[in-house]
Protein backbone atom coordinates (compact mmCIF):
# COMPACT_ATOMS: atom_id res chain seq x y z
CA UNK A 1 0.00 0.00 0.00
CA UNK A 2 1.39 3.58 -1.06
CA UNK A 3 1.71 5.92 1.46
CA UNK A 4 -0.02 8.58 -0.03
CA UNK A 5 -3.33 6.39 0.07
CA UNK A 6 -2.91 5.80 3.72
CA UNK A 7 -2.16 9.48 4.35
CA UNK A 8 -4.73 10.84 2.30
CA UNK A 9 -7.00 8.33 4.29
CA UNK A 10 -5.78 9.36 7.52
CA UNK A 11 -6.38 13.23 6.51
CA UNK A 12 -10.09 12.68 5.72
CA UNK A 13 -10.45 10.64 8.75
CA UNK A 14 -9.24 13.87 10.72
CA UNK A 15 -11.56 16.05 8.75
CA UNK A 16 -14.18 14.02 9.36
CA UNK A 17 -13.81 13.78 12.96
CA UNK A 18 -13.05 17.67 13.39
CA UNK A 19 -16.32 17.92 11.85
CA UNK A 20 -17.89 15.70 14.08
CA UNK A 21 -16.77 17.81 17.21
CA UNK A 22 -18.00 21.10 16.01
CA UNK A 23 -21.07 19.22 15.16
CA UNK A 24 -21.29 17.67 18.41
CA UNK A 25 -20.56 20.94 20.45
CA UNK A 26 -23.08 23.35 18.20
CA UNK A 27 -26.16 20.44 18.43
CA UNK A 28 -26.83 20.05 21.87
CA UNK A 29 -26.51 23.29 22.45
CA UNK A 30 -29.53 24.48 19.48
CA UNK A 31 -31.63 21.83 21.99
CA UNK A 32 -34.17 23.32 24.06
CA UNK A 33 -33.00 23.35 27.79
CA UNK A 34 -29.84 23.71 29.59
CA UNK A 35 -28.00 22.91 32.61
CA UNK A 36 -29.14 26.15 34.23
CA UNK A 37 -32.56 25.48 33.37
CA UNK A 38 -32.37 21.94 35.07
CA UNK A 39 -30.48 23.71 38.21
CA UNK A 40 -33.53 25.53 38.47
CA UNK A 41 -35.87 23.52 39.10
CA UNK A 42 -34.34 22.55 41.99
CA UNK A 43 -36.32 24.77 45.03
CA UNK A 44 -33.08 25.19 47.30
CA UNK A 45 -31.03 27.27 44.75
CA UNK A 46 -30.69 30.28 44.80
CA UNK A 47 -30.28 32.80 42.05
CA UNK A 48 -26.92 33.73 43.09
CA UNK A 49 -26.14 30.31 43.57
CA UNK A 50 -27.04 29.44 40.00
CA UNK A 51 -25.22 32.06 38.95
CA UNK A 52 -21.96 31.02 40.36
CA UNK A 53 -22.14 27.27 39.27
CA UNK A 54 -23.10 29.47 35.27
CA UNK A 55 -19.53 30.58 35.78
CA UNK A 56 -17.65 27.67 37.26
CA UNK A 57 -19.29 25.69 33.91
CA UNK A 58 -18.24 28.83 31.54
CA UNK A 59 -21.69 28.83 30.50
CA UNK A 60 -21.50 32.82 31.47
CA UNK A 61 -19.00 33.28 28.11
CA UNK A 62 -19.57 33.60 24.81
CA UNK A 63 -20.57 30.49 22.51
CA UNK A 64 -17.23 31.27 20.10
CA UNK A 65 -14.49 31.08 20.78
CA UNK A 66 -14.64 30.71 24.29
CA UNK A 67 -16.93 28.17 24.95
CA UNK A 68 -15.82 26.59 21.86
CA UNK A 69 -12.66 25.90 22.47
CA UNK A 70 -13.23 24.93 26.35
CA UNK A 71 -15.02 21.97 24.97
CA UNK A 72 -12.13 21.34 22.60
CA UNK A 73 -9.53 21.16 24.83
CA UNK A 74 -11.65 19.13 27.32
CA UNK A 75 -12.41 17.01 24.87
CA UNK A 76 -9.01 16.34 23.90
CA UNK A 77 -8.40 15.76 26.93
CA UNK A 78 -11.01 13.09 27.38
CA UNK A 79 -13.01 15.49 29.77
CA UNK A 80 -16.66 15.17 28.63
CA UNK A 81 -18.52 17.06 31.73
CA UNK A 82 -20.75 15.22 34.63
CA UNK A 83 -23.87 13.88 33.99
CA UNK A 84 -27.02 15.61 35.11
CA UNK A 85 -29.00 12.04 35.85
CA UNK A 86 -26.03 9.89 37.29
CA UNK A 87 -25.77 12.30 40.85
CA UNK A 88 -23.09 14.43 38.48
CA UNK A 89 -20.70 10.97 37.79
CA UNK A 90 -18.21 12.08 34.74
CA UNK A 91 -20.13 11.17 31.64
CA UNK A 92 -17.00 8.99 30.58
CA UNK A 93 -17.64 6.80 33.90
CA UNK A 94 -21.20 6.68 32.51
CA UNK A 95 -20.51 5.62 29.09
CA UNK A 96 -17.56 3.19 30.03
CA UNK A 97 -20.15 1.09 32.59
CA UNK A 98 -22.22 0.78 29.64
CA UNK A 99 -19.96 -0.13 27.05
CA UNK A 100 -19.22 -3.78 27.79
CA UNK A 101 -22.46 -5.14 27.72
CA UNK A 102 -23.01 -3.45 24.29
CA UNK A 103 -19.67 -4.81 22.93
CA UNK A 104 -20.49 -7.92 24.43
CA UNK A 105 -24.21 -8.36 22.61
CA UNK A 106 -23.82 -6.52 19.12
CA UNK A 107 -20.17 -8.19 19.16
CA UNK A 108 -21.14 -11.48 18.84
CA UNK A 109 -23.98 -10.82 16.82
CA UNK A 110 -21.91 -9.14 14.43
CA UNK A 111 -20.19 -12.32 14.28
CA UNK A 112 -22.31 -14.43 14.02
CA UNK A 113 -24.08 -12.72 11.09
CA UNK A 114 -21.18 -12.01 9.41
CA UNK A 115 -20.47 -15.70 9.27
CA UNK A 116 -23.82 -16.99 8.83
CA UNK A 117 -24.82 -14.11 6.32
CA UNK A 118 -22.17 -14.66 4.30
CA UNK A 119 -22.32 -17.69 3.50
CA UNK A 120 -25.81 -17.77 3.53
CA UNK A 121 -25.64 -15.59 0.42
CA UNK A 122 -22.13 -16.59 -1.35
CA UNK A 123 -24.43 -20.36 -2.03
CA UNK A 124 -27.59 -18.78 -2.61
CA UNK A 125 -26.14 -16.94 -5.26
CA UNK A 126 -23.86 -19.54 -6.45
CA UNK A 127 -27.23 -21.83 -6.89
CA UNK A 128 -29.30 -19.01 -8.67
CA UNK A 129 -32.52 -19.88 -9.06
CA UNK A 130 -32.35 -22.90 -7.52
CA UNK A 131 -34.46 -24.39 -4.65
CA UNK A 132 -31.74 -22.96 -1.93
CA UNK A 133 -31.53 -19.60 -3.32
CA UNK A 134 -35.22 -19.10 -3.43
CA UNK A 135 -35.65 -20.64 0.33
CA UNK A 136 -32.73 -18.02 1.34
CA UNK A 137 -33.61 -14.76 -0.32
CA UNK A 138 -37.27 -14.96 1.24
CA UNK A 139 -35.64 -15.75 4.49
CA UNK A 140 -33.08 -12.98 4.11
CA UNK A 141 -35.14 -10.19 2.78
CA UNK A 142 -37.91 -11.21 6.22
CA UNK A 143 -35.43 -11.00 8.11
CA UNK A 144 -33.85 -7.54 6.41
CA UNK A 145 -37.38 -6.20 6.60
CA UNK A 146 -38.26 -6.65 10.19
CA UNK A 147 -36.53 -4.47 13.07
CA UNK A 148 -35.09 -5.96 16.21
CA UNK A 149 -38.27 -5.71 18.36
CA UNK A 150 -40.39 -7.65 16.09
CA UNK A 151 -37.65 -10.37 16.00
CA UNK A 152 -37.46 -9.80 19.73
CA UNK A 153 -41.09 -9.84 21.06
CA UNK A 154 -41.66 -13.81 19.60
CA UNK A 155 -38.54 -15.02 20.53
CA UNK A 156 -39.76 -13.57 24.53
CA UNK A 157 -42.99 -14.71 23.98
CA UNK A 158 -42.16 -18.50 22.67
CA UNK A 159 -38.64 -19.23 24.20
CA UNK A 160 -39.34 -17.04 27.49
CA UNK A 161 -42.62 -16.99 28.37
CA UNK A 162 -44.38 -20.04 26.87
CA UNK A 163 -41.27 -22.66 27.04
CA UNK A 164 -39.51 -20.97 30.31
CA UNK A 165 -35.80 -21.82 28.52
CA UNK A 166 -34.32 -18.48 29.01
CA UNK A 167 -35.11 -15.53 31.07
CA UNK A 168 -37.10 -12.38 29.64
CA UNK A 169 -35.29 -9.56 30.56
CA UNK A 170 -31.60 -8.05 32.00
CA UNK A 171 -27.97 -9.30 32.13
CA UNK A 172 -28.13 -10.82 35.31
CA UNK A 173 -30.62 -12.76 37.52
CA UNK A 174 -31.44 -10.77 40.93
CA UNK A 175 -29.16 -11.80 43.59
CA UNK A 176 -27.25 -14.49 41.40
CA UNK A 177 -23.98 -12.69 41.05
CA UNK A 178 -22.48 -15.11 43.80
CA UNK A 179 -21.56 -18.33 43.30
CA UNK A 180 -18.41 -19.94 41.15
CA UNK A 181 -17.34 -18.27 37.96
CA UNK A 182 -18.98 -20.81 35.71
CA UNK A 183 -21.85 -19.78 37.76
CA UNK A 184 -21.21 -16.21 36.81
CA UNK A 185 -20.74 -16.99 32.95
CA UNK A 186 -23.76 -19.47 32.49
CA UNK A 187 -25.77 -16.59 34.41
CA UNK A 188 -25.16 -13.93 31.81
CA UNK A 189 -25.15 -16.74 29.07
CA UNK A 190 -28.53 -17.65 29.79
CA UNK A 191 -29.63 -14.03 29.91
CA UNK A 192 -27.22 -13.09 26.38
CA UNK A 193 -29.29 -16.32 24.25
CA UNK A 194 -32.81 -14.09 22.97
CA UNK A 195 -31.21 -10.66 22.58
CA UNK A 196 -27.90 -12.58 20.82
CA UNK A 197 -30.43 -14.54 18.38
CA UNK A 198 -32.36 -10.93 17.76
CA UNK A 199 -29.10 -8.90 16.70
CA UNK A 200 -27.87 -11.73 15.08
CA UNK A 201 -31.36 -12.34 12.79
CA UNK A 202 -31.56 -9.05 11.91
CA UNK A 203 -28.08 -8.53 10.67
CA UNK A 204 -28.21 -11.95 8.68
CA UNK A 205 -30.20 -10.83 5.90
CA UNK A 206 -28.83 -7.48 5.24
CA UNK A 207 -25.36 -9.76 5.14
CA UNK A 208 -27.12 -12.50 2.83
CA UNK A 209 -28.95 -10.37 0.75
CA UNK A 210 -25.65 -7.80 -0.68
CA UNK A 211 -22.64 -11.15 -0.56
CA UNK A 212 -25.65 -13.17 -3.07
CA UNK A 213 -25.60 -9.66 -5.40
CA UNK A 214 -22.13 -9.87 -5.59
CA UNK A 215 -21.45 -13.50 -5.81
CA UNK A 216 -24.37 -13.55 -8.87
CA UNK A 217 -22.37 -10.54 -10.38
CA UNK A 218 -19.05 -12.46 -9.76
CA UNK A 219 -20.41 -15.52 -11.71
CA UNK A 220 -20.41 -13.34 -15.18
CA UNK A 221 -16.72 -12.60 -15.09
CA UNK A 222 -13.64 -13.72 -17.46
CA UNK A 223 -12.12 -15.97 -15.08
CA UNK A 224 -14.65 -17.73 -13.49
CA UNK A 225 -15.33 -18.91 -17.50
CA UNK A 226 -11.98 -19.64 -18.05
CA UNK A 227 -11.61 -21.73 -14.57
CA UNK A 228 -14.66 -23.92 -15.86
CA UNK A 229 -13.37 -24.28 -19.07
CA UNK A 230 -10.38 -25.77 -17.27
CA UNK A 231 -12.46 -28.58 -15.74
CA UNK A 232 -12.31 -27.36 -11.66
CA UNK A 233 -14.34 -28.44 -9.59
CA UNK A 234 -17.71 -26.40 -9.15
CA UNK A 235 -17.03 -25.91 -5.14
CA UNK A 236 -13.19 -24.66 -5.96
CA UNK A 237 -14.13 -22.03 -8.31
CA UNK A 238 -16.92 -21.04 -5.62
CA UNK A 239 -14.83 -20.86 -2.66
CA UNK A 240 -11.92 -20.05 -4.23
CA UNK A 241 -11.97 -18.20 -7.13
CA UNK A 242 -15.73 -16.82 -6.56
CA UNK A 243 -16.24 -15.88 -2.93
CA UNK A 244 -13.11 -14.13 -2.99
CA UNK A 245 -13.38 -11.88 -4.88
CA UNK A 246 -17.33 -11.17 -4.08
CA UNK A 247 -16.35 -11.26 -0.47
CA UNK A 248 -14.79 -7.97 -1.29
CA UNK A 249 -17.68 -5.24 -0.98
CA UNK A 250 -18.97 -7.29 2.63
CA UNK A 251 -15.26 -5.94 3.75
CA UNK A 252 -17.01 -2.62 3.77
CA UNK A 253 -20.41 -3.12 4.87
CA UNK A 254 -19.16 -5.26 8.00
CA UNK A 255 -16.95 -2.60 8.84
CA UNK A 256 -19.02 0.24 9.43
CA UNK A 257 -21.84 -2.27 11.08
CA UNK A 258 -18.96 -2.62 13.75
CA UNK A 259 -18.16 1.04 14.35
CA UNK A 260 -22.12 0.90 14.95
CA UNK A 261 -21.10 -1.88 18.15
CA UNK A 262 -20.71 1.37 20.31
CA UNK A 263 -24.24 2.11 19.98
CA UNK A 264 -26.02 -0.93 20.61
CA UNK A 265 -28.98 -1.86 18.82
CA UNK A 266 -31.14 0.30 20.88
CA UNK A 267 -34.67 -1.12 19.99
CA UNK A 268 -33.13 -5.12 20.97
CA UNK A 269 -31.83 -3.54 24.26
CA UNK A 270 -34.99 -1.94 25.36
CA UNK A 271 -36.96 -5.33 24.59
CA UNK A 272 -34.87 -7.41 26.55
CA UNK A 273 -33.98 -4.76 28.95
CA UNK A 274 -30.00 -4.61 28.69
CA UNK A 275 -27.89 -2.63 30.38
CA UNK A 276 -25.85 -1.22 27.34
CA UNK A 277 -25.72 1.98 25.40
CA UNK A 278 -28.59 1.84 23.59
CA UNK A 279 -30.80 1.45 26.73
CA UNK A 280 -28.59 3.91 28.32
CA UNK A 281 -29.50 6.27 25.56
CA UNK A 282 -33.42 6.01 26.04
CA UNK A 283 -32.57 7.10 29.80
CA UNK A 284 -30.56 10.12 29.11
CA UNK A 285 -32.97 11.48 26.35
CA UNK A 286 -36.02 10.92 29.09
CA UNK A 287 -33.39 12.91 31.87
CA UNK A 288 -32.41 15.69 28.73
CA UNK A 289 -28.78 14.37 30.18
CA UNK A 290 -27.03 16.25 27.27
CA UNK A 291 -23.86 15.51 28.41
CA UNK A 292 -24.22 12.09 28.34
CA UNK A 293 -26.10 12.30 24.72
CA UNK A 294 -23.32 14.41 23.44
CA UNK A 295 -20.93 11.67 24.95
CA UNK A 296 -22.86 8.56 23.08
CA UNK A 297 -22.71 10.71 20.05
CA UNK A 298 -19.29 11.94 20.22
CA UNK A 299 -18.70 7.68 20.94
CA UNK A 300 -20.41 6.59 18.12
CA UNK A 301 -19.25 8.86 15.42
CA UNK A 302 -16.24 8.61 16.13
CA UNK A 303 -16.27 5.28 15.99
CA UNK A 304 -17.41 4.72 12.38
CA UNK A 305 -15.37 6.73 10.94
CA UNK A 306 -12.31 4.91 12.52
CA UNK A 307 -14.31 1.63 11.40
CA UNK A 308 -14.16 2.76 7.81
CA UNK A 309 -11.15 4.12 7.90
CA UNK A 310 -9.92 0.57 8.81
CA UNK A 311 -12.10 -0.52 6.29
CA UNK A 312 -10.16 1.47 3.39
CA UNK A 313 -6.93 0.37 4.31
CA UNK A 314 -7.76 -2.99 4.59
CA UNK A 315 -9.36 -3.08 1.21
CA UNK A 316 -6.41 -1.21 -0.61
CA UNK A 317 -4.72 -4.56 0.95
CA UNK A 318 -6.90 -6.73 -0.46
CA UNK A 319 -7.85 -5.10 -3.39
CA UNK A 320 -4.68 -2.69 -5.43
CA UNK A 321 -7.06 -1.39 -8.06
CA UNK A 322 -8.52 1.24 -4.85
CA UNK A 323 -5.03 2.61 -4.07
CA UNK A 324 -4.79 4.87 -7.03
Amino acid sequence: MSTRYLARRLVQAFVTIAAIVLLNFVLFRLMPGSPDRILFRNPNLTPEAVAAIRIRWGLDKPLFPDQFVDFVSSTVQGDLGYSFKFRGLPVTEVIADRIGPTVLLVGLGELISAIVGIGLGAYAGWRRGGLADRIGSTISLILYSMPYFVIGMPLIIIFAAGLRWFPTSGMQTVGGSGGSFLDYVTNIGSHLVLPLATVALGLIGQYSILMRSAIIETRNEDYITTARAKGLPDSRIMWRHAFRNAVLPMVTLVAINLGYVVAGAITAEIVFSWPGLGTLTITALDARDYPVLQGIFLLLAVSIVVANLVADILYGFLDPRVRG
